[in-house]
């Protein structure tokens, strides 16, 4: 064991060896303190919003964004990327993703993923397998067989953002990051395992807000480099930007991650939620249902312009966003209704400038696959730039739309059925014929409590308002009960999501992040 590491969860030999923890001890020793200075400015900083400030481009790093430099190169494995496929890391779906045909699979120890022990533990040790080449899986029910194809995706790894922490190690008597738990068992247990491959250590990075913050990123991936005695340059990182903060900082974290970033992709549904929270003080930026809130329009088409404008300026790729459906069984017109709206989302991104795009379901991979190949014949498009100059005021652009009891209610049965699952142990969830992940819950119930707060108008001339909300969660959580059966929903985590759900939208404040909470009740100890 790590001199100073302390397990709380269950123990699992194979993955938490000596070597490794005290691999994650240096990496505590080293950043931690960082790490948690860093989340307090960005604390202090959502209070200067909060009394009325707003998010703009810094002055202090003009010069950064005016001079001219470029990233390092890029790996010839990942020069193209025009569809990827995201998932969680249990087994059967590593397999199915990586024979998907998608270009590139992202594992995901984040959104997609409960972070139980027991999840994060199978997450490390099935990728350990796959590096072993040992990976195959026997489903139990239906006695079908899943191994690895001879041609699969390019892995890319999603740790846990900066925000979180990992409850079920110590050091010093506190837990320790989750983003380093993720980031260092996964690259110390793997990274004499790349090279037989022709690939290497790759990692999308989540929920940054800063440049800052992927400055110690930059200094965690070059001290483990140094460490491990893998060359300089060899991790490569893909950032989601996924903050209404670090909208206005694309070119600052291409910046100080210059020798290990190979592009920025456009989180969308964790963007909406943190133009919600970022502004969360500023009546004049209330959003219509969620539904409404779409790509091509108000502050989302600004940033994705942006995005690919600052990422090809300085050779680095643009990735498009998440399209959540999924394959609709037994009705065929709700079904090519569903691809239509991917292939229209798909064509928009890859007619703009991206060079790739998401799907969650290997379902939507020949959709998507089949429109950056009529019209991306290239590997990338890094020569591609829009047309239009976005400004702060872009930027910052609501949308528009109505506010409809339907949208309330849906943001009510997602949100609980969403954390429900989470609770239970699944962090990639089908409802209602989209893939939602934990940025889902964090829209549905930010938006309510925006909607909540500042009293806005339904389309049916009703006040959102405290009586308004106790009314529909009763009644959405009848029927809930009622669809889902005695036993199923005394048996599921729904009353406990349902508590957690009101709690969190009927907070005085907003809660940064209602993961942070809900974590609690997944720790082994409590």
């Amino acid at each position: 064991m790590g001199k100073g590491i302390r397990i709380r969860g269950r123990e699992e030999p194979r993955v938490l060896t000596k070597e490794a923890l005290s691999f994650l001890e240096d990496l505590e020793r080293r950043f931690g303190e960082k790490r948690r200075a860093l989340l307090e400015a960005r604390a202090e900083r959502q209070k200067k919003f909060d009394a009325g400030a707003i998010p703009d481009f810094l002055a202090e790093t003009r010069e950064i964004r005016e001079s001219d430099w470029k990233v390092a190169p890029i790996p010839e494995d990942l020069q193209d990327r025009r569809v990827e496929i995201t998932g969680p890391t249990d087994r059967k779906m590593i397999i199915n993703a990586l024979n998907s045909g998608a270009k590139v699979f992202m594992t995901d120890f984040e959104d997609a993923l409960s972070p139980r022990w027991d999840n994060l533990m199978e997450g490390q040790k099935n990728l350990m397998d796959l590096w072993d080449r040992k990976i195959d899986f026997t489903d139990k029910a239906s006695g079908k067989h899943y191994a690895l194809g001879d041609k699969p995706a390019i892995l890319i790894v999603r740790p846990r953002g900066w925000h979180l922490e990992e409850a079920h190690l110590e050091w010093e008597d506190r837990p320790i990051s989750a983003s380093l738990t993720d980031f260092g068992l996964y690259l110390f247990h793997n990274h004499k395992k790349f090279g037989r491959f022709q690939t290497g250590p790759y990692f999308y990075l989540p929920k940054m807000e800063s440049h800052l913050e992927a400055r110690l990123w930059n200094e965690v991936f070059v001290h483990a480099q140094e460490a491990l005695g893998i060359p300089q340059g060899t991790i490569k990182a893909t950032v989601l930007l996924e903050t209404l903060p670090a909208a206005f900082e694309m070119e600052e974290i291409l910046y100080e991650l210059r020798d290990h970033i190979v592009g920025l992709n456009c989180g969308r549904w964790d963007y909406i939620f943190s133009y919600i929270k970022s502004l969360s003080a500023h009546k004049d930026r209330l959003l219509p249902d969620r539904s409404r809130v779409v790509m091509g329009e108000a502050f989302l088409n600004a940033y994705s312009l942006l995005l690919i404008e600052t990422c090809h300026k300085r050779g680095a790729f643009a990735m498009g966003g998440m399209a959540a459906q999924i394959p609709v069984k037994g009705d065929a017109a709700a079904n090519d209704a569903a691809f239509q709206k991917v292939r229209a989302d798909k064509e928009r991104e890859a007619r703009n400038g991206h060079d790739g795009t998401w799907v969650a379901h290997p379902g939507l991979v020949p959709v998507a696959m089949e429109v950056f190949d009529r019209l991306m014949p290239a590997p990338n498009q890094l020569e591609k730039r829009p047309d239009k100059t976005i400004t702060r005021e872009d930027l910052l652009e609501p949308h528009k739309g109505e506010r409809t009891e339907e949208g309330f209610r849906e943001c009510i049965r997602v949100g609980v059925q969403y954390i429900a699952a989470w609770l239970g142990g699944r962090g990639a969830v089908p409802l209602y014929n989209l893939m939602e992940d934990a940025a889902t819950a964090e829209i549905c119930r930010a938006q309510l409590w925006q909607w909540l707060r500042y009293g806005a108008a339904l389309s049916d001339g009703r006040v959102a308002e405290r009586s308004l909300f106790l009314s529909l969660m009763d009644e959405e959580m009848g029927m809930l009960r009622q669809s889902l059966g005695e036993e199923r929903w005394l048996g599921g985590d729904f009353a406990k999501a349902a508590s957690l759900f009101s709690e969190l939208t009927l907070a005085s404040d907003c809660p940064a992040f209602l993961t942070i909470p809900a974590y609690q009740h997944l720790t082994e100890f409590v």
